[in-house]
């Protein structure tokens, strides 16, 4: 087994220390160098440490170059140079390292506790090589000037010092020390924006949460406008209403097995009021008429004139002061989309305001009806309306801008009404037909004045069965002639079965037309009649004569 080994063998090395270098030529042993220390090993054997330590060299020392080696010589080890041991005694192994002098382990004597660390020793390179720098560890405790980290890294041989210190750290971790301080403060950016985040979405939802639950635990108070003024513009809708009101009043008839509810509007102080014939009519001669006013005072109320041909009626209470009469305005002025406020009480719901316009004017209409020989019969040159007018409304006043009343609300054309505008039950469809308030105030005068009212005549009677354009003159009168001897057609030179087509050049398409026409005027005034006769038209000239209504 020890073919080919030099010299004699020596002692057992042990685990911690290296075997000493036999000598080429088989000489005696070298003596210890003076100072060396002496350890006793396991077995007796005294051993010298050949290798003092040397003081570590600055880092900017400059490096000796080595000599040439003669050829063929193996170059000298520069960090454990030659042990000779002492005459007289075996060569021992040297010791791995100095004697620690703080005594620590395992870095104190050498012994079977303390294992020598791992030396790892740079291999001298051949002369003339170019080294780099070398980084030389200071002494223990050292301080260490503050050095900027390199810009990459360092070439040369890795050395390791085992008792260098770890707070120094390797060259270069100054480098890695940079990127972490980085990712700390990313870490601490990304946290704050989360934590933002989060209070964010947690404060708009409580936000939301009050805004829509007004408040935590709270009573809901809703918002409101702050309390205006009552007044308002006079020409406006309120503005009018503010100002009728007052003076119209809600009807009640009883009479027999009928009654009735309907509207009507004070006309002066003495307690007279104007309304619809057709809304008083169920009282007859023993019924009773009760008044109830906007305020809520009622009072009894007596006839003092009706007439049904115009559908007009007045009546009167007594016993009543602070009446407040309606102004009243002129029908000749209105025109078409004025607009207007219709007050009543419709249903019986007194004190009912609606607005429309005045959707035409002169619109003949015929109302009532019922009965057989016609007496009923109302024949008015109405204003439409579309101002909303229901069963109640009758009598009740169509106010103007300036709430002056130009006309008396009288009928509606209801939905499935075959026969015409009426006062029958029925609900408004925009149709609402008032008496003309020049017409209406002529009559009212003659009630209030002689409990009768004229009509306007011009003597002649009309043929109602006749389907042709026009009105024609009957043949023969229901009790005499057809033309009334010395009556304003017979003296205007009209004949029987004569077609009266124009008055004061206005078409008419029927007799109720011309009944319409001519009953919208006083009678006395001068009326500009076009008749045909054989194919031939002519104009006359009449004066309205006057009959008292029966």
């Amino acid at each position: 087994m020890d073919e080919g080994k030099a010299g004699a063998p020596g002692p057992k090395p042990q685990w911690w220390s290296r075997p000493r270098r036999a000598q080429a030529d088989g000489a005696g042993e070298q003596p210890v160098p003076p100072g060396a220390e002496q350890y006793t090993g396991a077995e007796g054997t005294t051993a010298a440490e050949a290798r003092p330590v040397a003081p570590p060299l600055p880092q900017d020392a400059p490096r000796e170059a080595h000599p040439a080696h003669p050829a063929g010589q193996a170059p000298v080890d520069p960090v454990a140079p030659p042990v000779t041991a002492a005459p007289g005694h075996d060569a021992a192994p040297a010791p791995l390292h100095a004697p620690d002098p703080y005594g620590t382990p395992p870095y104190g004597g050498p012994g079977p506790w303390a294992p020598a660390p791992p030396v790892q020793r740079p291999v001298t390179p051949a002369h003339g090589t170019h080294l780099p720098p070398t980084v030389v560890t200071p002494a223990h405790g050292t301080p260490f000037p503050a050095a900027a980290p390199p810009a990459g890294p360092q070439p040369g041989p890795w050395q390791y010092d085992p008792w260098a210190a770890r707070s120094q750290g390797a060259p270069g971790s100054q480098a890695v020390e940079v990127p972490a301080k980085r990712a700390r403060r990313g870490r601490l950016v990304a946290g704050a924006a989360l934590v933002a985040l989060a209070a964010g979405g947690i404060g708009g939802a409580i936000g939301a949460h009050l805004e829509r639950d007004g408040g935590i635990g709270g009573n809901v108070t809703l918002p409101q406008a702050s309390a205006e003024q009552a007044s308002r513009a006079p020409g406006s809708i309120a503005g009018i209403a503010a100002r009728a009101l007052p003076g119209v009043v809600t009807i009640h008839v009883r009479g027999g097995e009928d009654q009735g509810t309907g509207t009507g509007f004070v006309l002066d102080k003495r307690g007279h009021i104007l309304t619809n014939n057709h809304v008083v009519e169920p009282a007859g001669a023993d019924g009773s008429i009760s008044v109830t006013f906007n305020g809520g005072q009622t009072a009894k109320a007596t006839v003092v004139g009706r007439d049904s041909g115009y559908d007009l009626a007045v009546i009167k209470v007594t016993g009543v002061s602070g009446l407040t009469p309606l102004p009243l305005g002129n029908s000749d002025s209105v025109q078409v989309g004025d607009s207007v406020v219709a007050i009543g009480a419709p249903f019986d719901l007194a004190g009912t305001v609606t607005t429309g316009i005045i959707s035409a004017k002169e619109r003949p209409i015929t109302a009532g009806g019922e009965k057989r020989d016609g007496s009923d019969v109302s024949y008015v040159d109405a204003l439409q309306t579309d101002a909303p007018i229901n069963p109640g409304n009758s009598g009740g006043p169509l106010m103007d801008a300036q709430a002056r009343v130009i006309g008396i609300n009288s009928a509606i054309r209801s939905a499935g009404s075959e026969d015409g505008p009426g006062g029958g039950q029925g609900g408004s469809i925009g149709l609402g037909f008032a008496i003309p308030i020049n017409q209406a105030k002529r009559v009212a005068e003659e009630l209030i004045n002689t409990g009768r009212a004229t009509h306007p005549v011009i003597g002649v009677t009309l043929d109602m069965e006749f389907t042709g354009d026009g009105a024609r003159v009957n043949t023969k009168g229901a009790q005499g002639p057809a033309v009334t001897p010395g009556g304003p057609g017979d003296k205007a030179g009209i004949e029987p079965r004569d077609v009266i087509t124009k008055v004061d050049g206005v078409r008419v398409h029927s007799g109720q037309e011309l009944i319409v026409k001519i009953r919208s005027h006083r009678p006395g005034d001068r009326l500009g009649l076009t008749v045909e006769r054989g194919g031939r038209e002519r104009t006359v000239q009449l004066t309205l004569g006057s009959a008292d209504a029966g």
